[in-house]
């Protein structure tokens, strides 16, 4: 194959690709999408999720410059792993979800830092108390549909989670590892 048929070929490639991602993502699929978070009690790993979550998105791969995203999570929808420990996180120790129903993630700038890696700075309020935040998020090109993945450590105790006798950090530890994937999907 000589080399300008190659050329040809490796642009139309690309082309093809650039066109699969030519509308951007704005919804999230919540039945393929997942809130989940990891802590240590007592020393030993614990796992938990967010059954019930929502967002605002605005995300082409190739403009991340421009997109915008806006995250809600219904914190009385937590899977903690019993029945006792969801009774117990949404109380006004923990996540006090009867005055604060949502924890709110808002994107303020996301960049591009490598072929389909980004870092995303942003805010995140929980209780009425908000906190700058970034990391890492990977996009995976799924067909029309994209993945978005990442992960953040925050401190439970910047956001008073675990008050009272829980604001020592013996039984629970202060670090938390929020985990998320989002299939997203473009407008209708």
């Amino acid at each position: 194959m000589n080399t300008v048929l190659k050329t040809l070929l490796a642009l139309s490639v690309s082309a093809l690709a650039l066109q699969a991602h030519a509308a951007p993502y704005q919804a999230i699929v919540p039945a393929k999408s997942s809130v989940t978070f990891s802590y240590k009690q007592m020393g030993v790993a614990m796992d938990g999720r967010f059954k019930k979550f929502a967002a605002q998105v605005n995300f082409d791969p190739t403009k991340a410059e421009q997109a915008k995203a806006n995250f809600e999570v219904d914190l009385a929808s937590v899977d903690a792993g019993s029945s006792e420990a969801d009774d117990e996180v949404v109380t006004k120790s923990w996540f006090n979800a009867t005055a604060f129903p949502k924890a709110s993630f808002v994107a303020k700038q996301i960049k591009q830092t490598a072929p389909n890696q980004y870092e995303v700075q942003g805010t995140l309020s929980i209780k009425g108390l908000t906190r700058d935040v970034k990391f890492p998020m990977k996009h995976t090109a799924q067909g029309k549909d994209g993945l978005l993945t990442g992960s953040f450590t925050m401190k439970r105790a910047d956001y008073s989670i675990g008050e009272g006798m829980w604001a020592k950090f013996d039984v629970v530890a202060n670090d938390i590892q929020v985990n998320f994937s989002l299939t997203t999907t473009p407008g209708k």
